[in-house]
């Protein structure tokens, strides 16, 4: 029987040139970078991979990539069949599973907000071409269709998908998913993991911070299982620090890709750069660099190598 997903995920972020091309050699050292990290598994093709701006060509090239290196590695991966178009979704996903991953991660059709009804005929559909693969839900807090708990648990049960990647929606968040999505892994925003651990909701993140320390997430992944109440106390500084100089960049008008490309800068564990594909703005690299030793000096358990 296959172990219920749980864990510190890291994601791919995808090398840009300065012609707008992925740098496959940088890509591949930062997957060979992931894997010695030690984390508990890496995705491909969320948002900090720029799943939206990609040909099918570069999606196939990607995804072999990474199953490539992460078999040899022995370790876990997903693969994002993410699109807002749904049927190129499923054609990506029938690909995917060809590489047997861990798990597929999808997103609901999303240039129309879709009805309960059509979000679960839709995942229906998707479990049948997944034909085993358990699926991963990645509902972010910009998607047409923010689902509650609640609607969550109406949209899920029955289908292939396991888990769910959610942003905090709602005042009584961690009070609803304890109530609705006990049948569901649920992973909750990188900087919230401790608190979400403690609330007996979390079984994971999908993580920004281990964009910005892979090996530092790991490590405080683990600390949650022996020592909680100092987990948590990283997570105050953590959440200091994100909320401090972090999303500054996002009231400024930047994407959440720009905002994992900057966590990786700072944390300088791979070669990855701050450019984005065009037409989204890039954050200066000048900008890592001013913030990395604010970042070691406030969170040294976590930005140790």
């Amino acid at each position: 029987m296959t172990e219920p997903l749980s864990g510190n995920w890291a994601s791919l972020l995808l090398p840009i040139n300065e012609d707008d091309s992925i740098d496959f050699a940088r890509l591949g050292d930062a997957i060979d970078a992931l894997t010695a990290a030690g984390v508990d598994g890496i995705y491909s093709n969320g948002t900090a991979c720029e799943f939206y701006a990609q040909t099918d060509a570069e999606f196939e090239a990607i995804q072999a990539l990474l199953a490539d290196k992460c078999s040899s590695a022995g370790m876990d991966f997903m693969v994002g069949a993410s699109e807002v178009n749904p049927r190129v979704q499923m054609e990506r996903l029938y690909r995917a599973r060809q590489l047997r991953p861990r798990a597929i991660q999808v997103i609901l059709p999303d240039w129309w907000p879709v009805s309960n009804e059509e979000a679960r005929s839709f995942l229906l559909r998707a479990s049948e071409i997944a034909d085993g693969i358990d699926l991963v839900l990645y509902n972010p807090p910009h998607a047409k269709r923010v689902l509650t708990p609640a609607e969550l648990a109406e949209v899920t049960r029955g289908t292939g998908v396991v888990a769910s990647k959610l942003s905090l929606v709602g005042s009584d968040f961690y009070k609803e998913a304890r109530e609705h999505l006990s049948h569901l892994a649920v992973f909750v925003p990188g900087h919230h993991l401790a608190t979400g651990v403690k609330a007996g909701v979390a079984a994971g993140s999908f993580s920004n911070i281990a964009c910005l320390s892979p090996r530092g997430a790991q490590r405080w992944t683990e600390l949650m299982k022996t020592d909680l109440d100092q987990a948590m106390e990283w997570e105050t500084r953590i959440r200091v620090f994100i909320t401090g100089e972090i999303l500054p960049f996002a009231e400024q008008g930047y994407s959440n890709a720009a905002l994992d490309k900057l966590l990786a800068a700072i944390g300088g564990w791979a070669d990855v750069g701050t450019r984005l594909r065009a037409p989204y703005r890039s954050i200066e690299p000048a900008a890592a660099i001013a913030l990395r030793a604010a970042a070691r000096e406030s969170m040294p358990e976590l930005m140790n190598p």
